[in-house]
C-alpha cells in the first residue's frame, strides 16, 4: 500500500514531534498549537499517515473519532459525515479552498490520494467563520506540503490480495495494487515538485463464478505539479495544477420476474484543478493572503447488457473561487481578520445527447461572502473569538451567520494544562445545483434521485462545549458535548407520482425540506505518548438524532462509535507495529419501521521496517477478522464491503 515518506532528514523530526504540538490553522486561520487552539480541532498527522500506510483520504480519516465514512451507493467511493450530519453539509477543502462535489452533492474522499499531504484538520460543527457557513456539520481541511529546496524524491509501491474474494477466483492473485512517486527540487527562492499516484483494484467478489460483483473495479490516477516562489522573506507565491482520472466498472443483476438480466455500468470521472495563491507580510504585523481556484469535474456513465448499451449520461460541473483575507493585531489583546470569497458554479447534464436540466442546457449559481473575525484576549486565561459571515447568493438572496468561540484556561503550569472550550455558530446552506437539477441515476439498483428546483436553504445552530486536560504535553483527555439544530434539512423521500409514471419498477426519490432535525451527543478522545516509540489513542462518540416532526431517529446514524490505536517498537531496530481498532453500533436503515443494520468491529495491523535512510519495507492486514456484510441482504446491511486484505510494499527515497 502507498506509504508516506518524509524526505531528507525529516524522519527524526517527525519521530520527536508530539501530537499536541502540531500547528493548526483551520479554526482561526492563524497558526496555533493544537493544545492551545480556541476552536476544537482534530488532526491526522504526517506521522499517522506514515504508520497506517494511508493511500487515500478515506483511509486517512477512518481512525478519526466520530468521523463516519459512508459508502456512496452504487459507486466505489466514500463520503464524510460529522456529528450525525450528512456529507452534503461537510466542507472538504484543499489548503482552505473548496472542491466540486464528486457524487450527488458530496465529495468522494476515496478519490483523493494521500499525495504531498502535511496533515488533515477536522473541525466539527458550524462554529468557524473562516471557510463558509455551508459547513453545518464541519470542515475537513487537507493541508499540503510546499515543495522543498535541494533535490529529492521517492517511489512507493505495494500489492495485496483479498484471498478467496478476489474476482479472479484465485486466492494469491494481486487484486489491488498502487504506486506513487514524487520528485522535487530548487533553492531558497524557487522550488518545484512533480508527483504522481496510481491505484488499481479488481474489485471484491465473494462469488466469482456469478456475474454480480459487490465491490467495483477501478483505476485512479493523480498527477500534480506545484511551484513556490519566494521573492523575499515577506512574500510567497504558489501555482499548482492537478489532474485526476478514475475509471470504474460495476456489475449487477436486474431481477424483474420472470426475467433475470445481467447488467453493468462503466463510469469515467476526470477532475482538473488550477490554483494560484499568495501569502504576504509573513514577517510583519499586517499579513495578507489570497487564493484563486478553478476546477472542472466531468462524470460520464454508460450502462450495458449483453445485447445493448443505454443511458449514456454525461455531467460537467465547474467551480471558480477567489478568496482574500487580511489580519493585523489591533490595540492590546486583539487580532482582527477580515476576508472575502467570490464563487461561481455551473452544471450541465445530458442523457443520450439531450439536456436533463429543462429549458436551460447549463445551470449556474454565483455567491459573494464577507467575513470578519476578532481574536480577543481580555485576560491572560480567557480567549474569545467572535466572527460573522455575510452571504449573498444569486438564487437565494442575503443571509448573516454569526459565530463565537471561547477558551478559558483553568490551570496552566509547566506540566499540567486544564481548560474549558466552547462555541456557538449559525449555519446556512443553500441547495446546490445538483440537489436542485441533477439526476442521480441508480436505476440498476432499483432507484433514481431527481433534483427538486424549489428547495429552500437549510439553517442551523451548532453548540459545542467541552474541556480537556494535558500532562507534560504527552498525555491528554478531552470531552466535548454537541447539539445541532437544523431547520429545512434537505433529505431524499419517495416520489410516488414519478414512480408510477415510470411504470418500470424503478423507485423515484426526490429531495425535500424536512421541517426540523436535531443531532446531539458527546465525544471523548484520549492519548498518551510516553516516548517517541510508543503511542496510545482512544476515542468514543455517542450520537443521538431526531426528526422533530415524527419523533423518529434519522437513518444511517449509529449511536455508538469507538476507536483505539496503539503503536510500538519490535525487537529489531527500525521495526515497529501499529494496531487500529474500530467499532460501530447498529444503525437504522428505516427508523419508521425499526429496520436496523448490524453492529460491527474491525481491526488492522501494520508493520514498518526502516531498513535504511533510503529504503523502507512495510506490510499490513486490514479487517483481520474478515467482518463483512451479508450480500444476500445488502439493502439492510451496511457493514464493510471488503473482507480481509493482506498486502506488502516498499518505499525508496533519495536526496535531502
Amino acid at each position: 500500500m502507498l506509504f508516506l515518506v518524509l524526505l531528507g532528514g525529516s524522519r527524526n523530526l517527525i519521530a520527536e514531534a508530539l501530537y499536541l504540538d502540531e500547528l493548526v490553522v483551520t479554526g482561526t486561520r492563524a497558526e496555533r498549537q493544537l493544545l492551545d487552539t480556541p476552536v476544537r480541532t482534530e488532526v491526522v498527522t504526517a506521522k499517522e499517515l506514515e504508520k497506517t500506510h494511508a493511500r487515500s483520504m478515506k483511509e486517512a480519516l477512518e481512525n478519526v473519532p466520530g468521523v463516519q465514512l459512508r459508502e456512496v451507493h452504487g459507486k466505489p467511493g466514500y463520503e464524510v459525515w460529522l456529528q450525525g450530519i450528512e456529507a452534503d453539509r461537510v466542507l472538504v477543502l484543499i489548503d482552505g479552498m473548496p472542491m466540486t462535489a464528486t457524487t450527488g452533492s458530496s465529495v468522494d474522499v476515496s478519490q483523493l490520494a494521500v499525495l504531498d499531504i502535511e496533515r488533515v484538520e477536522v473541525v466539527k460543527g458550524a462554529v468557524s467563520a473562516q471557510y463558509g457557513s455551508a459547513g453545518i456539520g464541519g470542515v475537513v481541511n487537507i493541508i499540503t506540503r510546499p515543495p522543498a529546496s535541494g533535490f529529492s524524491g521517492h517511489f512507493s509501491a505495494d500489492v495485496g490480495t483479498y484471498g478467496d474474494q478476489n474476482p479472479s477466483g484465485r486466492d494469491a492473485d494481486p487484486a489491488r495494487y498502487s504506486a506513487r512517486a514524487s520528485v522535487q527540487g530548487g533553492n531558497e527562492q524557487l522550488a518545484l515538485r512533480l508527483s504522481a499516484s496510481h491505484q488499481h483494484s479488481d474489485g471484491i467478489d465473494p462469488q466469482p463464478e456469478t456475474w454480480a460483483r459487490p465491490g467495483d473495479e477501478y483505476d485512479r490516477t493523480d498527477l500534480s505539479f506545484r511551484t513556490d516562489w519566494f521573492p523575499n522573506s515577506n512574500h510567497r507565491l504558489s501555482a499548482a495544477v492537478a489532474r485526476f482520472e478514475e475509471e470504474s466498472g460495476s456489475r449487477f443483476t436486474e431481477r424483474n420476474p420472470p426475467f433475470v438480466i445481467n447488467q453493468g455500468k462503466d463510469e469515467t470521472v476526470t477532475r482538473t484543478r488550477y490554483t494560484l495563491a499568495g501569502d504576504h507580510g509573513r514577517n510583519s504585523d499586517l499579513r495578507a493572503g489570497w487564493a484563486a481556484v478553478h476546477e472542472t469535474l466531468n462524470d460520464d456513465t454508460l450502462k450495458y447488457t449483453a445485447s445493448s448499451v443505454f443511458d449514456d449520461r454525461r455531467a460537467e460541473s465547474t467551480l471558480s473561487r477567489f478568496s482574500a483575507h487580511l489580519g493585523k493585531p489591533v490595540g492590546l489583546g486583539h487580532h482582527l481578520q477580515a476576508g472575502v470569497d467570490v464563487n461561481r458554479e455551473t452544471l450541465k447534464q445530458t442523457k443520450d445527447g439531450a439536456s436533463e436540466l429543462g429549458a436551460e442546457p447549463r445551470r449556474q449559481r454565483e455567491s459573494q461572502e464577507v467575513w470578519v473575525q476578532d481574536t480577543w484576549m481580555p485576560t491572560a486565561n480567557l480567549e474569545l473569538v467572535p466572527g460573522v459571515r455575510f452571504q449573498n447568493d444569486s438564487d437565494f438572496g442575503t443571509h448573516t451567520a454569526p459565530k463565537i468561540n471561547a477558551r478559558y484556561d483553568l490551570i496552566r503550569t509547566d506540566s499540567l494544562t486544564g481548560f474549558l472550550r466552547g462555541g456557538v455558530g449559525a449555519g446556512y446552506r443553500v441547495p446546490n445545483l445538483k440537489e436542485r437539477h441533477f439526476t442521480f441515476d441508480h436505476s440498476q439498483l432499483g432507484y433514481i434521485v431527481q433534483g427538486t428546483p424549489d428547495l429552500e436553504p437549510e439553517q442551523s445552530v451548532s453548540y459545542q462545549f467541552g474541556g480537556g486536560l494535558s500532562w507534560n504535553r504527552s498525555a491528554w483527555l478531552e470531552a466535548n458535548a454537541f447539539f445541532n439544530d437544523i431547520e429545512q434539512l434537505i433529505q431524499t423521500s419517495p416520489d410516488a407520482e414519478a414512480t408510477e409514471a415510470r411504470n418500470d419498477g424503478v423507485q423515484v426519490f426526490s429531495y425535500e425540506n424536512l421541517a426540523e432535525a436535531r443531532t446531539w451527543g458527546f465525544e471523548t478522545t484520549a492519548g498518551w505518548e510516553p516516548s517517541e516509540h510508543w503511542r496510545l489513542t482512544a476515542g468514543y462518540t455517542l450520537t443521538r438524532t431526531e426528526d422533530v416532526a415524527t419523533g423518529d431517529e434519522l437513518n444511517r446514524r449509529p449511536r455508538h462509535q469507538a476507536r483505539l490505536g496503539l503503536d510500538g517498537p519490535l525487537w529489531l531496530p527500525g521495526l515497529s507495529w501499529s494496531a487500529r481498532l474500530r467499532y460501530q453500533s447498529e444503525e437504522f436503515v428505516n427508523a419508521a419501521s425499526g429496520t436496523q443494520s448490524p453492529e460491527y468491529a474491525t481491526a488492522d495491523l501494520k508493520l514498518n521496517y526502516q531498513f535504511s535512510d533510503q529504503l523502507r519495507l512495510f506490510a499490513g492486514a486490514e479487517n483481520i477478522s474478515g467482518e463483512q456484510r451479508d450480500f444476500s441482504n445488502a439493502s439492510e446491511d451496511f457493514r464493510p464491503v471488503a473482507g480481509r486484505f493482506l498486502y506488502a510494499g516498499l518505499t525508496v527515497s533519495f536526496g535531502q
